[in-house]
């Protein structure tokens, strides 16, 4: 095959997880599973929160708002996969691959930036309590939300046009189940310096600066806890951060994760089983671990299927 730039590239190829046909009514229906579970679990959060009034808090505020995150990232790029396995095609359009990027970018973005404001709020909540309706007020939530979407939102569009000016080559095949940005810019024939100075620099700086913020607001809280005469109140203390903890750890986990099995394996199959981990896990388990272990969400989940049981 004849060079091609981008004006005349057609599509790109995920090869996905497996070629074994055998192998693909499986991987469908368990997408298919994870993906339905996930927009299921995170609408039910949205719904439980909005729906119930002692839950119009800053805290939960920012959780339905990472809820409908999750399932806007799933969204980007789970039903294209199940779209590939069910037409057995692999083909992903060169414009659908560069929004996909564009919407993985800033989607990531956003939760990461949303995980920095939870750990805020419950810094301002346990350090600060005479406080925090003070600080944390709903203009404040409303600036963090819109802060995180927009530099989400530029920096995916800086990367995305970046990729706009690279040159493709005959070999157009992406080892993943979708448009990862780090293997779009590894198929160009072209000089991709820019762009690979580009991503270590800002994934470094919106890398560390939310979880930076983490760190710090943990470190506070921790401090803070420790200093509290009462092991009831320490113990209290601890559980408001027992759900957020965990979806953090979650997360970052499964970031490390990948960038460590990409380090250690040039395997371009165990890469793909990696980004499931942090592309499709996460989305799909954080409304069980909020459900699970914050008892205002049960309490608001059950009054929810009751209201939806006495319609039906």
């Amino acid at each position: 095959m004849a060079s091609e730039n981008q004006t005349g590239v057609a599509a790109f190829f995920l090869l996905g997880l497996s070629e074994d046909s055998e192998l693909q009514p499986f991987l469908f229906g368990l997408f298919l599973t994870m993906y339905l579970v996930t927009v299921l679990g995170n609408l039910l959060i949205i719904l439980a929160i909005s729906s119930d009034s002692h839950l119009h808090t800053p805290m939960y505020f920012f959780l339905s708002n990472l809820s409908f995150t999750d399932i806007c990232f799933s969204t980007t790029t789970v039903p294209k996969m199940l779209v590939n396995i069910q037409t057995q095609s692999k083909s992903i359009s060169y414009t659908g691959c560069l929004t996909q990027v564009c919407f993985v970018l800033m989607f990531a973005g956003v939760e990461h930036f949303l995980l920095a404001a939870m750990a805020y709020d419950r810094y301002v909540a346990i350090c600060h309590p005479l406080r925090y309706t003070v600080i944390m007020n709903s203009h404040l939530c409303g600036l963090l939300i819109l802060l995180s979407l927009f530099i989400s939102l530029v920096d995916a569009l800086l990367h995305s046009l970046m990729v706009l000016h690279l040159s493709f080559c005959a070999d157009l095949e992406i080892p993943h189940f979708f448009c990862e940005l780090d293997q779009v810019i590894k198929l160009a024939c072209s000089n991709t310096l820019i762009n690979d100075i580009l991503v270590y620099l800002i994934t470094s700086v919106l890398g560390s600066v939310p979880l930076l913020g983490i760190i710090f607001s943990y470190i506070k809280i921790v401090s803070s806890i420790l200093s509290m005469p009462s092991a009831g109140g320490m113990y209290k203390a601890f559980s408001t951060c027992g759900s957020h903890l965990s979806v953090v750890f979650l997360c970052y986990g499964t970031v490390f994760g990948v960038y460590i099995s990409s380090a250690v394996t040039h395997s371009s199959k165990n890469l793909a089983v990696a980004s499931v981990m942090y592309a499709v896990v996460p989305p799909m388990m954080n409304p069980f671990i909020y459900s699970l272990r914050n008892r205002d969400m049960k309490g608001a989940l059950q009054k929810l299927f009751w209201r939806i049981s006495s319609f039906s």
